[in-house]
């Protein structure tokens, strides 16, 4: 069984429709200013059109408020949105009813035992993301896309890392690294952001397909 793989801050239709070929099961856009990934929702909106149903559409937030929220999802319809700040299982849950959408929230790791704040999320979320935590030296130091990898054993050593919910994993994956970091974690569902670019907030096509294929075999 091939890995299920989220391609994340697209912004361009060229790695748009890189993902799409390549077979990713997620493709993702960031709706969070300070991101170099960051676009809008009208530009979001145009770069999901010729996106497959079959293929899910996530919205990147950082603890969004109610308008940031209406203003895209009035642009494209997301299947779910991704929560990458402080957000309250509370606050998670009144964003899932107010836009429908599924729920994946970002958990970083940096020490054993992080994982437990997966816990309070299991009676929202639907999926939870395992990212690095950036090191406080860290300057400019974004919520993710850091191209951080934490250590994937502590995964490994959990037999239910996301309390009994689908995981993802995330943080400074890329062609070189992603075996590895299948085999030691466990994880069945990746995301990649930084590690398929060029630049910072600039895909790179061949990369995507790249990845995509070398999740294909694993």
């Amino acid at each position: 069984m091939s890995l299920s793989v989220k391609i994340c801050g697209l912004s361009d239709a060229i790695a748009v429709a890189a993902a799409v070929a390549g077979g990713a099961r997620f493709v993702g856009f960031v709706f969070y200013p300070p991101s170099p990934r960051c676009v809008a929702p009208e530009q979001a909106g145009a770069l999901a059109l010729p996106v497959p149903d079959e293929i899910s559409r996530v919205g990147v937030f950082v603890d969004p408020d109610d308008d940031l929220l209406d203003s895209v999802m009035a642009q494209l319809d997301l299947d779910f949105i991704q929560l990458h700040g402080s957000e309250s299982v509370e606050r998670a849950a009144e964003i899932k009813l107010r836009t429908g959408a599924g729920i994946i929230k970002a958990i970083k790791l940096a020490a054993p035992g992080d994982s437990d704040a997966a816990t309070p999320y299991h009676t929202v979320a639907d999926w939870i993301l395992f990212d690095a935590k950036a090191p406080k030296s860290l300057r400019g130091a974004l919520p993710g896309g850091n191209a951080l990898a934490f250590d994937w054993t502590m995964l490994a050593n959990e037999p239910q890392p996301a309390a009994g919910l689908p995981w993802l994993l995330s943080g400074g994956l890329d062609i070189d690294n992603l075996a590895k970091a299948v085999r030691i974690s466990g994880a069945r569902a990746v995301d990649v952001s930084s590690g398929v670019e060029s630049a910072p907030g600039k895909k790179d096509a061949e990369l995507v397909r790249q990845f995509l294929a070398l999740g294909a075999e694993l």
